[in-house]
């Protein structure tokens, strides 16, 4: 028992949280995270995590994501992300056939500071699509698991 607390203790999390993906993720679903700001003042990593299976046909992932403030401002990003190394296999950790990826959001060149205080959320969608192909995938297969977490930024890891 002591060695899974200790295992499953993670200092740098101030949140971290997965909802799945029934099937196949369609391109009209969106994945809503609600977060309350941790802190207006400190800065932090954000990070979409993403588990996926060899179902998995892309070599890249293109995301939408948008940040809603408390006051009611939108950040929309779209976000591309390397998934697989050239000669097709699939990038992330684990040893089966689940890969999980952990892919910046925000705080990558400097740390996100929660401006406001309040309840954001973040919403993701995927903003797939076949090479020419004008209109998107409908329905993406091998994505089984959509996350969002928060680190404290490398400055502010021993402040708390």
């Amino acid at each position: 028992m002591i060695l899974i607390g200790v295992l499953g203790c993670d200092s740098e999390a101030v949140y971290d949280h997965y909802k799945s993906v029934p099937n196949m993720w369609h391109k009209d679903s969106i994945i809503s995270f609600n977060i309350n700001a941790p802190d207006t003042l400190k800065p932090y990593n954000l990070f979409v995590n993403l588990r996926n299976t060899n179902d998995y046909k892309f070599n890249n992932l293109y995301l939408i994501v948008d940040m809603n403030y408390p006051n009611g401002k939108v950040i929309k990003d779209t976000l591309e992300y390397k998934m697989a190394a050239p000669n097709g296999e699939l990038l992330g950790s684990g040893f089966s056939d689940i890969k999980e990826n952990k892919l910046w959001y925000k705080g990558f060149d400097n740390p996100f500071v929660f401006s406001e205080i309040g309840s954001y959320s973040i919403e993701i969608q995927h903003a797939m699509r076949q090479l020419g192909d004008v209109e998107g995938v409908t329905n993406l297969d091998g994505v089984t698991d959509i996350g969002v977490r928060i680190e404290y930024a490398e400055s502010n890891k021993n402040i708390e």
